[in-house]
């Protein structure tokens, strides 16, 4: 190994980024590495306002963090590896895998329904067109609306209107009770004041309290890893939704640690590195790769060891979800990447590619997924 020197690894700023970076700097504090995060605000962070899908360029989340190691500012970068593009710099590798987190998206709810349970024509938001085809495809009838921001920021506005409301009713309940003092017969509509039930709630309730309600949603859609990593999953009611029908975002709950290839990268790897998570998500990027449309087109891609082999499962989906190739094929662990290439080939043949540039003459510009929860 090298000579062991303060490692400077970037990563994105927002407090997922900041999260899922301190996992990595901790796992390598632990083999006593000293370690700096760098911050680095990117072009996807930079324009708000507008939908993921929209910003015009690959890797939008990504391509300024490996900047910065090609420029020799940093020694690594930490990165979502959804938000990856299949294609990178010839110099850098993906160093490091860390051990992969649950892959699979969730169905939050201000109440705890399932999708099957949400009222017709019920409002659910994503930003991402897998997620939203997918939906369409399980419920058409279903409104499918834009959603961005942070975690914590999608929490808010989904559980703001309800929120609000309850809000409203207590105010008008304490008003009545104040009118009422003395009268031994009045009953109150609530045992607290509006204020006790205030000083109750939590932090991201609080938050979505005083929040400016633009679109009612009744259900939202986001990434299970990134609503664990965010702490928030006992704050709010969710439903799992099962990977392999629901088929999550090629690399999805993983991260990846890019680097220079060389010493560092062999060092990072060594450190870091977890096999298995690395096989499954090598095949799912692979067939990513081979179909070309991770960008333009709503693909779900999921792999899982078992045994020699690695079960892989894709769907590709027009965006409105009412047309789909979808098919599953045991992979020897052996030639992981050779057999993901041969699967994705012949899903090509059996419509996917068509499928796929349909959505690419469609596309304005380039669309990709929303970062993972960030």
């Amino acid at each position: 190994m090298r000579t062991r020197g303060t490692l400077r690894l970037a990563t994105r700023g927002s407090d997922l980024a900041r999260r899922q970076a301190a996992l990595v700097q901790e796992a390598l504090e632990e083999r006593r590495y000293e370690v700096e995060l760098v911050t680095v605000e990117t072009t996807g962070d930079q324009i708000r306002d507008e939908l993921i899908h929209r910003l015009g360029k690959t890797g939008a989340f990504v391509r300024e963090l490996d900047e910065r190691i090609l420029e020799g500012e940093v020694d690594g970068a930490i990165h979502s590896m959804k938000d990856m593009p299949t294609d990178q710099p010839e110099e850098l590798v993906t160093a490091a895998v860390p051990e992969r987190g649950r892959p699979g998206d969730v169905l939050v709810t201000p109440d705890g329904a399932t999708l099957g349970e949400l009222p017709d024509g019920a409002t659910v938001g994503t930003s991402s067109l897998r997620r939203r085809a997918q939906l369409l495809s399980e419920r058409p009838d279903l409104e499918v609306e834009p959603l961005r921001g942070n975690v914590d920021t999608r929490l808010e506005k989904l559980l703001a209107p309800s929120l609000q409301a309850e809000h409203q009713e207590r105010s008008e309940a304490d008003k009545e009770r104040k009118g009422n003092v003395g009268d031994d017969d009045f009953e109150p509509e609530y045992d607290r004041t509006v204020d006790d039930w205030f000083d109750d709630l939590s932090e991201l309730e609080k938050g979505a309290l005083g929040r400016e309600v633009e679109t009612e949603y009744d259900a939202i859609v986001l990434a299970e890893a990134g609503l664990e990593r965010s702490g928030l999953t006992h704050s709010v009611d969710y439903q799992q939704l099962s990977p392999t029908t629901f088929v999550p975002a090629p690399g999805q709950g993983a991260l990846a640690v890019t680097a220079v290839d060389g010493e560092t990268a062999d060092d990072l790897q060594t450190l870091l590195d977890h096999p298995r998570s690395r096989v499954e998500t090598t095949v799912e990027r692979t067939v990513l790769a081979e179909l070309g449309g991770g960008c333009i087109a709503p693909i779900g891609v999921y792999g899982v060891i078992q045994g020699e082999y690695v079960r892989a499962t894709v769907t590709v989906f027009d965006r409105d979800g009412e047309e789909s190739v979808a098919a599953s094929r045991d992979l020897p662990v052996e030639r992981h990447a050779e057999a993901a290439r041969e699967f994705a080939a012949d899903l090509a043949d059996r419509g996917a590619a068509k499928l796929i540039d349909a959505a690419r003459e469609d596309a304005e510009p380039a669309p990709e997924e929303q970062p993972e929860g960030k």
